[in-house]
């Protein structure tokens, strides 16, 4: 597993809009180190990228501990792209699987 810092860009696969499956309304953009979900700009410390089975993890992490509970239920906390393509965004409260935007 690999810590990178929040200026390391996320991984290539990651790049880029995706929509949500079902909602066609809702986007999730990630633009280097960056990451837009619902409109709303993810703001974290830090990084782990691995990969699980052949799916490329990334976990959003903040060095406040004794905020991680706010944190893991006010943002999304994990990113999953599958060995098919398939990117999954998740947290403690929700899931959802967005596919990537044609543009």
């Amino acid at each position: 597993m690999d810590r990178l810092e929040r200026d390391a860009p996320f991984p290539a696969e990651m790049q880029g809009r995706w929509t949500d499956v079902e909602d066609s309304n809702s986007v999730l953009i990630v633009e280097g180190s960056k990451i837009i979900c619902f409109g709303e700009k993810i703001a974290y410390d830090y990084k782990l990228i691995d990969t699980i089975d052949g799916a490329l993890t990334v976990s959003l992490k903040i060095n406040d501990r004794t905020a991680d509970d706010t944190f893991q239920r006010a943002n999304i906390t994990e990113l999953v792209i599958t060995p098919e393509g398939d990117l999954h965004a998740y947290n403690v409260k929700f899931a959802s699987q967005f596919a990537r935007t044609v543009s």
